[in-house]
Parts: structure tokens; sequence; C-alpha cells
């Protein structure tokens, strides 16, 4: 198992950028990899199931486990096939205004690197101030 941290920061507000990773619905709109969720709720919370389509043709199957509003912090894990990955994701105020994002990815080595440009272009993408 590895562990890869990507923080990013932009002009968009908090609570805006909260509701981004809130809303399954609004992922492909500022993750550029992601075509469209399938899940039977609007929002996240602990238990949420559903699967994410990429571009690449790619299907994975995913589970919240955890999800903190008032903190801005969730984290879920992906599964396609033998292959899993935890991630933890955080939103920040930063005092100059704006905020930040901070994710912390944990699977198998290769997966991990492999995504992490992924993650950090469309963490840039979640923190902009208009989609």
């Amino acid at each position: 198992m590895a562990t890869r941290t990507v923080n990013r920061a932009g002009p968009a507000a908090p609570d805006t950028v909260w509701e981004r990773y809130a809303r399954p619905a609004l992922w492909s709109r500022w993750a550029p990899h992601i075509r469209r969720v399938e899940t039977e709720a609007e929002r996240i919370a602990p238990g949420l199931r559903g699967r994410v389509f990429s571009y690449a043709g790619v299907r994975v199957r995913f589970a919240v486990e955890r999800v903190d509003e008032e903190r801005r912090r969730w984290t879920w894990r992906v599964r396609l096939g033998p292959l899993v990955l935890r991630l933890c994701h955080e939103v920040t105020a930063p005092p100059g205004g704006g905020s930040g994002t901070r994710l912390t990815v944990s699977g198998p080595l290769p997966v991990v690197v492999l995504y992490r440009p992924v993650a950090a272009w469309a963490l840039g993408r979640l923190v902009a101030r208009g989609l």
C-alpha cells in the first residue's frame, strides 16, 4: 500500500467547492476524467454506493465511508476488480480567501502514482471560480 497527497488552491468559495463534492451529479463538471456517475442519492452520505464511468471506458464501483459536512471532509473507497483505492477529501478556507482542497489517496503504488496527475488536474478545476 502507498499513500500520496495532492493539494490545490483556487478562488472558489469553500461552500461552493464542498457542494461540487457533495453532489455526485456535479463530479463530471470539474473532473474531466469522469463521464457520468450512477447513484441513487443526490448527495454523498455514509453507505452511499454507485458507479463512476470514465471517458476511457473504465467503470469503477464506489462506496462512501465517511462524511463530515461541518468540516467539509469525506472518504470513499473505489474498486475496479481486485484494485481498491481509498480517497480522503478535505475542503479548507485559507485566511486569504478562496478555498483549498486536499486529497489523500491510498492503494497499490502503481495505481496511486498514475492517478496523482489526473487528480491534480481535476482538483485544480474543482477550486476554480466558474465551471
